[in-house]
Formats: C-alpha cells, sequence, structure tokens
C-alpha cells in the first residue's frame, strides 16, 4: 500500500524549509530586536484548558486525542449504543491539540505568573491544529507566529508593534498596507446609530465590505434586524474617505455624544501622531548658551498607516485597537493582524491583565514571497562549496581543509563516494551548489586545491588560507 498524509497536513522538503526558515527568521529577529522573548507550550493540551474558549464552533474544530491504555474504562455499554459523540469524547478524552496560540499563552501566563517581569513581552512560533474541511490555503495543521505584551495598558505597545509589521515586511521585501482601527469606535457606532446589542452583526457585515460591496453588506444588515434608518446612518462611515486625520474628524464629530467612541478616537489619534512624520520632539542644549532648542525627530513607516473603519476582526476578543495587514502586490487577503485585549487571562480566573498582541501568518506570506519571487538566493543554498572525491588519498588530503573551511562558517560538504565526476557534479547541480574543490595529484604536490564557479566555469588554483577567503 501507498504511504499517504491526513488530508489538510504537508510534508516540507529542504528548499521549502530554507524559504520558511528565513521568513521565521526574519521575524524572530525583529521581535528580538524590540525585547520579545521566545515561549513554547506543549502541542496537547487539557480539554479544560480548551474547551469554551473559542465558541461552539470553535470547540467542534478541536483535535481530540483518544486516553491512554482502555480509552474505553469509563464508558457504560449503554453509552456506547446511544453514539452521542460529544458525550463520548467527554469520557474518552481529557486531552486536545492546541487550536491557536493565544489561549495556551493566557493558561502559560497563569501558571507562571509569580515568575514573570510585567509587563512580560513574548513571541511564540508552533503549528496549531484544526478539524477544519481543508482546502486551497486551509490547512488542518499550520503554524502561527505570535508575539504579544501582557500587563501593561500603555499605547506604546501598539506602536512599536506597527512598527515591528512594518520593519518585518520591509525586511521581506513585501509592500504593504497595515490597517488600524479601534473597537471602541465601532462599539460607539453601534451606540450612536441605536443598535448597541447589534454591535457584532455590524461589525461582521462591515468587515466583509471588500469581498461582497456594499449592496451585499447592507442587505446582511437587513437580515440581522437594522431599521432602513440605522443601515443609512451607517452609510458615511462605512464608505469614509480621506486622509487618516479628515478620517478621525469627521468620526469624531458622528461620536461626539459616545463616551466609548471618543476614547477610541483619542487612542487611536495618540497612535498615529506617535507613528507620524513629526511625532517627537527633543531637546538639545546650547553649549555656550545652556539653553534648550527643540527640533523635530521623524519616526518614519516605510508602509502605509491606513485608519480603516470597515476593519472589525476578533470582534469578540480585542477591546481596543485593531491591526491588519495586507500584501499590496498579490492578492492574499489578510498577511498578519492582531490587536488589543483587556481579559485575556480572566478565563482561568485571574481577571484584569490587558494585553495587545499581532500574529504573522506564516503560510501567507511564504506564498506572497513565493509569486513575488523575492527570496534571497543565498537564503534558499545548502552548501556553500562542495569538495569532489577521487578516491580515498585525495579524501584524506581534503578533510583537514574542509574543517578549515568550516570553521571559518562556510557551509560545505565532501561527496562520500569515489563516484565518477559526472555523478559529482551533478549532484552540485540539483543541490545548487556554487563552488567545487578539486584536490588531484598535482594539487596536493603544491598544498593546494583548484577551485571551480559552477555558474562561470572558471577554476582557481589556491592555498586552503585563499580558498577561505575566495569563499567568504
Amino acid at each position: 500500500m501507498k504511504p499517504s498524509i491526513p488530508k489538510g497536513t504537508r510534508d516540507f522538503g529542504p528548499m521549502e524549509m530554507a524559504k520558511r526558515n528565513y521568513i521565521l527568521n526574519t521575524i524572530r529577529e525583529v521581535y528580538e530586536l524590540y525585547g520579545f522573548q521566545q515561549i513554547e507550550t506543549p502541542a496537547m493540551e487539557t480539554l479544560q484548558t480548551l474547551m469554551g474558549k473559542y465558541g461552539e464552533e470553535g470547540d467542534k474544530l478541536l483535535f481530540k486525542v483518544l486516553n491512554s491504555g482502555d480509552c474505553l474504562a469509563k464508558v457504560s455499554d449503554e453509552e456506547l449504543q446511544e453514539r452521542n459523540a460529544l458525550h463520548l469524547a467527554s469520557k474518552m478524552c481529557e486531552k486536545g491539540l492546541r487550536y491557536d496560540l493565544t489561549v495556551p499563552f493566557a493558561r502559560y501566563v497563569v501558571m507562571h505568573r509569580e515568575e514573570l517581569q510585567l509587563p512580560f513581552k513574548r513571541y511564540q512560533v508552533q503549528p496549531v491544529w484544526r478539524a477544519d474541511r481543508p482546502q486551497k490555503g486551509r490547512y488542518r495543521e499550520f503554524y502561527q507566529f505570535d508575539g504579544d505584551v501582557v500587563g501593561s495598558d500603555s499605547l506604546l505597545n501598539e506602536v512599536e508593534l506597527t512598527q515591528i509589521l512594518d520593519t518585518v515586511f520591509t525586511r521581506l521585501g513585501v509592500r504593504v498596507q497595515i490597517k488600524i482601527n479601534n473597537r471602541k469606535i465601532l462599539s460607539g457606532i453601534a451606540e450612536v446609530i441605536g443598535a448597541a446589542d447589534k454591535i457584532v452583526d455590524i461589525t461582521v457585515a462591515i468587515d466583509k465590505l471588500d469581498k461582497i460591496g456594499i449592496d451585499n453588506v447592507n442587505a446582511e444588515l437587513r437580515n440581522n434586524g437594522l431599521t432602513e434608518e440605522q443601515i443609512s446612518k451607517l452609510q458615511p462611515i462605512i464608505l469614509l474617505e480621506g486622509s487618516n486625520e479628515e478620517k478621525l474628524n469627521t468620526i469624531a464629530e458622528v461620536l461626539k455624544d459616545s463616551q466609548t467612541g471618543m476614547k477610541g478616537v483619542e487612542e487611536t489619534r495618540t497612535i498615529l501622531r506617535l507613528l507620524s512624520n513629526e511625532s517627537l520632539e527633543a531637546g538639545d542644549a546650547d553649549a555656550a548658551t545652556g539653553q534648550t532648542s527643540l527640533h523635530t525627530q521623524h519616526l518614519t513607516l516605510n508602509n502605509e498607516l491606513q485608519l480603516d473603519l470597515t476593519l472589525a476582526r476578533g470582534l469578540n476578543y480585542y477591546t481596543g485597537a485593531i491591526f491588519e495587514v495586507k500584501a499590496l502586490d498579490t492578492p492574499m487577503g489578510s498577511i498578519s493582524g492582531g490587536g488589543r485585549y483587556d481579559n485575556l487571562t480572566g478565563i482561568f480566573g485571574m481577571p484584569g491583565l490587558s494585553g495587545v498582541g499581532i500574529s504573522f501568518g506564516v503560510d501567507r506570506i511564504y506564498d506572497v514571497l513565493d509569486a513575488l519571487d523575492l527570496y534571497p538566493k543565498d537564503s534558499l543554498q545548502t552548501s556553500r562549496v562542495l569538495f569532489i572525491n577521487f578516491g580515498e588519498k585525495e579524501a584524506a588530503y581534503c578533510l583537514p581543509i574542509i574543517a578549515q573551511v568550516r570553521q571559518a562558517g562556510i557551509r560545505s560538504e565532501m561527496f562520500p563516494d569515489a563516484a565518477k565526476m559526472k555523478k559529482q557534479m551533478a549532484y552540485a547541480n540539483a543541490k545548487h551548489i556554487p563552488f567545487v574543490v578539486l584536490a588531484g595529484d598535482s594539487e596536493m604536490a603544491e598544498g593546494k586545491v583548484t577551485l571551480k564557479d559552477m555558474e562561470t566555469g572558471t577554476q582557481t588554483l589556491l592555498t586552503p588560507k585563499e580558498l577561505i577567503n575566495a569563499l567568504s
């Protein structure tokens, strides 16, 4: 029988892993640049930890793990005959595969609260599992790469996370648009149109504006019980245009009677001001007079930051700023996102711990870089040089030289068998190794090697030290 893997899972070969590691290492370096530290949590959590955290639909998508040993020990014959799947699972399964990284992180913070220095800045990159129907771009096993700051209400955290998003995509060479909104603004809008109880329905509908258009959004709002008057009041908000400042001024006028809405406007205004070109004023003391003169420092983003009032992700979860990132040069949907939440650990009986976080969609970023051919060549190379094996004597001569090459940090390998030259060269070509080293009788007599450039065919006779310089 031909071997296979479960639907919705994937193997990653050497080339795919090289590409993925390029993405992961880039994100990791940027997180660490901002003082984030890495944690990991187990693939399995207790169902007590996982159940009830993702809503009814989410609970159905949890992969449950059968108890080890006799998993039917607690199940009666009558219960088996009833074939109630949910009831049987509760008796036969105590553990499940993690569905996301957020709930395990909340559990981690509560369990390790005494050891943590607040604010706690963590990043985490691990696979998660969902028993979803596999389709293009949707897998049952996939990676998430999250970064969160918990234990601080400061908007400087939102500012830094925006800079992290900007820096990562700048380093990856992807032009993006970073969208920002605030959940309090959305709550304020629902309040002023007299539909505070419909906040979820309103945000779910307007979140689809890009996909289904204004007419279908309005039809969905009607189906959710909004009156024509309420829908009419929403139109100028949904279709708001102009600069970020103009949009904020317009929405501030609309929300002037909503305390919650105005709080959202002020939070957004602060974040945008801190990220604008003229965000910081610093003082320099003149050496002669001792007087301090003010000048403007520039804190610019490489990518556009756009206030988008139709952005409504994670409505049951986020309580403040919301972020989403879209690639500009290829259609891919959201490739990163996040926001502020007020009560991460409340689900585990530790209320009041505020946080803000972002998550990078590694699989979608991979597809974007593939589509735009943005992987640097050197990130995809395995070895930089292959030492050709002409036989036992020649291999023994090359071993100390390859050891020096590796000590210099140059990825290198020797073909293990004294195979035909054509086979060894084909191996170098297949692995995209740019250089080969040859050492026969004449090279050994001089204490040198021949370096061949596989692209140009140029051959150079070099000492081991010259070889290392040439390859560095």
